[in-house]
């Protein structure tokens, strides 16, 4: 489980940028593996060890200015009422506005770590400018240029040093299925499909479920709790369903959860936000099966499906391996399909190989097919070993780990699947040095 931070703030006053560089920094280390990065508004950060979701609410508001600033008091509630943390962000080029002393007022009254973020200050004058921002009663404030990174080391160690120690995913006894998917693909219908009570309301109007509730389900000998994500009740403040508010949701319910259903509408396809979760989904290392809702709305001939999943497996290169199950949760189409699928993965993510087993199938592959040699130096490896970790994660030890490339690792983790059956289940792979 990791902390959520939000960065809040008026427009143009550099919040992607920030965010940008504090993902990229830990992407370029960590997520070198797949090499994905799309247009995302949230994404996974560490400093110093301590790893964190950031959350830049700019990507959220679209309109006209005047809606503007209704907006942004509205995702500051939700950031104030989500996140563990709220980096403030203003711009000492353009000095305290009206706006920010909107926000500010709003983050006057809250208990958890605000930190002041003056942007932009880039010189010894500009320095000297950003005092004024002690006008908006919010205490000391970290000085940065978010486009050259001067400043936010200091700012990240005050951030991480605030956060909450965070519990460790392991302390929870029942696997949990969390059902995740942007308003309206029918998360709700096919939780009530599946435990037959309408113990949720369900209506058309995005974003109406008020209280998320884990229900303990057994089906197939099997039992586990089943989150619905389409949101706790929120404060009466926040009336408007903002796409934002399903995502912070989200976010939170997939930290939580063992295996994510990500239910998607037929008739919209695999589009941005599904794939967002779906990122978001496999960067924490959940067992995922994407489960295509309202099946029966969708006009079919004999290739429709081969083709629908084809173009889906095509958004998630590289990581492909991943169970689609179409369903139609209004005819009872396939649902118990769904959950059985999603217990199949569960087992794959949590399941054990014997460190013989593993050298025996696949040294003699690796044997055939060696790392491909990298300046003239020969790569060779000894021995492979699964680490004690909640999902799949192996190490493969060798004399030169430096030298082995991205499609060489990613051979080994086909090789894993091939013999070993993650479906559903990202997998890590790691040179060690013998």
């Amino acid at each position: 489980m990791s902390n959520i931070v939000a960065i809040v703030g008026r427009p143009n006053v550099g919040k992607s940028t920030l965010f940008n560089r504090l993902i990229q920094r830990r992407e370029a280390i960590v997520d070198a593996v797949s090499g994905v990065t799309r247009d995302r508004h949230y994404g996974k950060s560490d400093w110093n060890g301590k790893e964190f979701t950031l959350i830049d609410t700019g990507g959220y508001i679209k309109g006209s200015d005047d809606v503007f600033e209704a907006e942004i008091d509205k995702q500051v509630e939700i950031a104030i009422e989500e996140a563990d943390a709220i980096l403030f962000m203003v711009d000492v080029e353009t000095g305290v506005t009206g706006m920010d002393e909107d926000v500010a007022r709003l983050l006057r009254k809250v208990s958890k770590p605000v930190f002041l973020v003056v942007n932009k200050v880039d010189n010894g004058k500009r320095h000297e400018n950003a005092v004024e921002f002690y006008s908006l009663g919010l205490g000391e404030y970290f000085t940065i240029a978010s486009i050259n990174g001067s400043g936010t080391g200091d700012l990240l160690d005050a951030l991480v040093k605030a956060l909450p120690e965070t519990v460790e995913e392991e302390e929870h006894e029942l696997p949990r299925f969390a059902v995740v998917g942007r308003p309206n693909a029918g998360k709700s219908s096919f939780i009530n499909a599946l435990i037959g009570q309408d113990r949720y309301i369900v209506t058309d109007i995005a974003g109406t479920t008020r209280d998320s509730i884990d229900t303990k389900y057994n089906r197939f000998g099997f039992e586990f709790n089943l989150v619905d994500t389409a949101g706790i009740r929120r404060k009466a403040k926040v009336k408007e369903d903002l796409e934002f508010y399903s995502v912070m949701r989200s976010v939170r319910a997939i930290e939580y959860s063992d295996v994510c259903l990500i239910v998607l509408d037929a008739t919209r396809g695999f589009d941005g936000q599904v794939q967002n979760i779906f990122w978001l989904a496999q960067r924490n290392r959940k067992g995922i099966v994407i489960l295509v809702n309202k099946w029966d709305l969708v006009e079919k001939d004999t290739k429709t499906t081969k083709e629908f999943e084809t173009a889906i497996r095509k958004e998630m290169e590289p990581f492909t391996d991943v169970p689609i199950v179409f369903i139609s949760v209004l005819n009872k189409q396939r649902i118990y399909k769904a959950i059985e699928t999603a217990v199949e993965v569960y087992k794959n993510r949590t399941k054990k190989i014997k460190t013989s087993k593993l050298n025996e199938i696949l040294l003699p592959l690796i044997e055939n097919y060696p790392p491909p040699a990298y300046k003239g130096k020969f790569v060779k490896i000894k021995y492979i070993m699964q680490l004690p970790t909640p999902q799949p994660q192996f190490a493969f030890f060798c004399n030169l780990p430096q030298y082995v490339r991205d499609p060489y690792k990613r051979f080994l983790e086909n090789k894993l699947r091939e013999h070993f059956d993650f479906r559903g289940v990202p997998v890590s792979v790691y040179m060690r040095k013998k």
